[in-house]
């Protein structure tokens, strides 16, 4: 090393950026390697989602699941994570009820949040109503009571995502995600930053990130199936695909039961999607053979609380 070079590298060094550790290595892993997480949404929607889900956690691929704490059967999955304590369960904040013959409510006392309620004194059935009728104040009356009532009831909650997306298309509603996010010390799901470049909203993650929460690298949002033939060739050649980092990836796991027939058409894609995840071999083996690692929420909200705490102390 010559003599200039020697007396000008302790300087540079001081001005050269200092590459902030990824979510992978915060966890323990390489920066290179593939994480996944998979997560159940709508658990506690019905009896049938909470069979699917528990056995796709148990035997399957499922890494994590969120609950709908408004739905019919919470008491049921309630039941299961309280005596399951180890078990990965965040919650699917609920806003919206979709379906025609199979409905719910706030949890929230109705005087607090009326327009989120319809004249049949249940949810919206879809995101725009509730962003025509109600408001951002209500949503997190709502969502607050939903977490509250989860918490009460035992669960160990490991993290936030959004029924239907109410809480993440608009920034006002994606304002009470972060303030929620923030005052229950949980990750979220997140949209990838491509996504949120698109629609405009470029700086969310890092406005989240500034409050400490974390979230996945990338999250799999479009679906390219509606038939269920279609289901495990998207999965096969989208898992082969995985970016390096953590990825989150989620289903509606079901059976081809008569109750989730009469409650939703979507039912034999839902019941592919369990298949798919619980008992077929070939997803099992791609992940392998691609040396895909799968973890849960719960280990990214210990991140996350010790790493809020620290940067808490004087």
């Amino acid at each position: 090393m010559n003599l200039l070079l020697r007396l000008l590298l302790p300087g540079l060094l001081l001005v050269l950026p200092i590459r902030a550790e990824t979510l992978a290595e915060r966890l323990g892993y390489r920066s290179d390697e593939r994480i996944l997480i998979l997560n159940g949404d709508d658990t506690g929607m019905c009896h049938t989602a909470n069979q699917a889900t528990l056995d796709c956690l148990g035997e399957g691929l499922m890494t994590s699941a969120t609950i709908m704490v408004p739905c019919p059967w919470f008491p049921e999955i309630a039941a299961f994570a309280r005596t399951h304590p180890g078990s990965d369960f965040g919650l699917h904040l609920v806003q919206t009820s979709e379906w025609k013959g199979y409905r719910w409510g706030p949890v929230a006392s109705s005087d607090q949040v009326p327009g989120l309620i319809d004249p049949d004194g249940y949810f919206w059935s879809e995101a725009p109503q509730v962003y025509a009728k109600g408001s951002p104040n209500e949503a997190q009356i709502e969502s607050r009571a939903q977490i509250r009532k989860a918490l009460a009831a035992g669960i160990d909650v490991t993290h936030l995502d959004s029924h239907m997306g109410v809480l993440q298309y608009q920034p006002a509603y994606l304002e009470v995600y972060r303030q929620l996010a923030v005052e229950f010390d949980l990750p979220v799901r997140m949209a990838a930053q491509a996504d949120f470049d698109k629609a405009g909203m470029p700086h969310w993650r890092a406005k989240f990130a500034a409050d400490g929460i974390l979230f996945t690298d990338d999250f799999v949002h479009d679906m390219g199936y509606s038939k269920p033939e279609a289901v495990k060739a998207f999965w096969m050649r989208r898992l082969a695909e995985l970016k390096p980092g953590v990825t989150e990836i989620f289903i509606h796991a079901g059976r081809p039961t008569e109750e989730l027939k009469t409650i939703t058409g979507s039912w034999a894609v839902r019941s592919a999607e369990f298949e798919t995840f619980t008992h077929d071999p070939e997803i099992r083996a791609l992940l392998d053979r691609h040396g895909v690692k799968r973890i849960g929420y719960r280990v990214i909200r210990d991140l996350q609380r010790t790493l809020r705490r620290k940067s808490a102390k004087p």
